[in-house]
């Protein structure tokens, strides 16, 4: 087992998916997601993609993500919003309620702990 690894896309193929259909509000968007790592404890790392469109999100995990690229905004329940573009970085934890929009399709890095 090698103890580093890099983010190389290319040796990946990517995972399709979508909102659950109970959670679109608007638009068709599509995930891909390039799972790099999936560690013991439930810890997981990758890269994620997602079209434009508006969906509710509800976190049981907790992440921690950076934009690479696009525009989204995260909207918490209490109608705070996160305007997010390249170079932003936030973090979600447990119990965070609220919506997800992509304005402009948003790709970003994160690492998941369950």
């Amino acid at each position: 087992m090698t103890l580093s690894l890099s983010f190389d896309l290319a040796a990946i193929t990517p995972e399709e998916g979508a909102p659950a259909p109970d959670r679109l509000i608007s638009g068709n968007p599509v995930f891909r997601t390039w799972n790099i790592e999936e560690a013991d404890g439930g810890l997981y790392a990758g890269v994620w993609e997602a079209t434009p469109g508006t969906w509710r999100i509800a976190y049981d995990e907790w992440e921690y993500f950076h934009i690479l690229e696009g525009h989204s905004i995260v909207t918490a329940e209490d109608g705070t919003q996160h305007h997010l573009k390249a170079g932003d970085r936030m973090i979600l934890r447990p119990g965070f309620r609220g919506t997800w929009e992509v304005v402009e399709t948003t790709r970003k890095d994160y690492v998941i702990r369950l």
